[in-house]
């Protein structure tokens, strides 16, 4: 594997994409909105960022001094200044909204009626918006007027309980978990939405996006398993609740790989590869609920067998054995890793500040209408020019 830095690509504004022509209003702030505009954005879609005088506060999270989030979720969108606090600002959003499709906003409920731009005075203004409306916990309900951090809905939508090890607290992600699951999942309904307001008689709608609601449909049929099983499974760490084996072990070289044999097939293959086929007909590994049964026994069979082995060469022995495994990497690991660097899942980007920037690629891959990374992350203010001049101003 070799970390050597491709060159640098072009930003390329000219590139057709499939969103041409949609416009986006982004008032939103920090990691849910800019995920589900990033998703907009990228396929083509005009985002025009609504900022306050400080900007949005994602532009403060840095490496370094660098703002790594801000360059790659702000890639692909322009930046006006508009206080809505002021009689300007909100004149210049009136103005504005009949010339979107899309408008996207995350303040505390009720913000935005306060501010006179409520869902019906935004239909007045343009009947075909979509309107999203990103919370922590939704529009409505006794919470609804709460403050609500992705960290608070990961704890209380059930993920936090789930993650981690028995012995040990619930565990948070170290990331933006429940804010990058509403952005992905708003995306997608504000494109349902346009659909319906592109149709014949169609018109606009609000969309109520809780960050709440679509991290807790991830976690699988918890209610479900509750009501049926009335029981709380313990947290397993990286061993699976319904599979086994499923983990991740050390191997004689300090390196991890995960392992899941999630399937009876799997597991049969896995313990013949092991030399250890034996345990397919023993009673307490017969099945894939005899062997949760006795996961211990499981683990240590197969940690025994990768912990004497060097990273690359487990790797290599379950490749040829078509037995499902892969190795736990860190950014750097997987910025060298040739499947990566074959596929271009990563794109080294020019950047005015540091000459160049890995950062993902367009996501999902379409054949026919590809997105397209068009422009960098923009400056606070940058585009106000041209916004204004196009609104006649200029």
């Amino acid at each position: 594997m070799t970390t050597e830095i491709p060159p640098a690509q072009p930003y390329r504004p000219e590139q057709s994409c499939p969103l041409d022509g949609l416009r986006v209003l982004d008032f939103s702030r920090l990691v849910a909105g800019n995920m589900l505009t990033l998703q907009l954005a990228d396929f083509g879609a005009e985002v025009i960022k609504l900022e306050p005088a400080s900007g949005d506060p994602l532009r403060a999270w840095r490496e370094d001094g660098v703002a790594a989030y801000w360059k790659v979720y702000g890639r692909n969108k322009k930046s006006i200044r508009l206080d809505l606090r002021s009689a300007e600002g909100k004149a210049l959003l009136a103005r504005l909204i009949p010339t979107a499709h899309v408008l996207v906003e995350s303040f505390r409920p009720g913000s935005m009626e306060a501010a006179g731009f409520g869902p019906e005075a935004v239909a007045r203004l343009n009947p075909k918006l979509v309107f999203v409306r990103i919370s922590g916990f939704g529009q409505t309900g006794p919470y609804a007027e709460r403050p609500g951090f992705g960290s608070l809905v990961e704890a209380m939508s059930g993920f936090a309980a789930k993650n981690g090890f028995a012995d040990k607290p619930p565990a948070l992600p170290n990331f933006a978990l429940a804010d990058m699951v509403a952005g992905i999942q708003g995306a997608f309904a504000a494109m349902v939405a346009v659909r319906e307001a592109e149709r014949p008689g169609g018109k606009g709608q609000v969309i109520d996006l809780s960050l709440l609601e679509p991290l807790h449909a991830t976690l699988g049929p918890e209610a479900a398993a509750w009501r049926i099983t009335g029981s709380i499974p313990p947290r397993s760490g990286n061993r699976a609740s319904i599979t086994a084996p499923r983990n991740i072990y050390a191997t004689a070289d300090g390196g991890w790989v995960a392992l899941s044999a999630s399937t009876q097939a799997m597991t049969e293959r896995l313990f013949r590869a092991i030399g250890r086929a034996d345990m397919i007909d023993d009673p307490r590994f017969r099945t894939n609920a005899d062997r949760l049964a006795h996961v211990e026994d499981v683990d240590a069979v197969v940690a025994a067998f990768i912990g004497a082995r060097s990273l690359a060469e487990n790797l290599a022995f379950f490749e040829a054995a078509e037995v499902t495994v892969g190795p736990v990497y860190d950014a750097q690991g997987f910025e060298a890793d040739p499947h990566v660097q074959g596929r271009g899942v990563l794109v080294e980007m020019a950047d005015a500040d540091l000459g160049s920037l890995p950062m993902h690629a367009v996501v999902p891959r379409l054949s026919e209408t590809p997105g397209a990374l068009r422009r960098p992350a923009p400056a606070l203010g940058e585009h106000e020019q041209e916004i204004l001049a196009a609104l006649g101003d200029g």
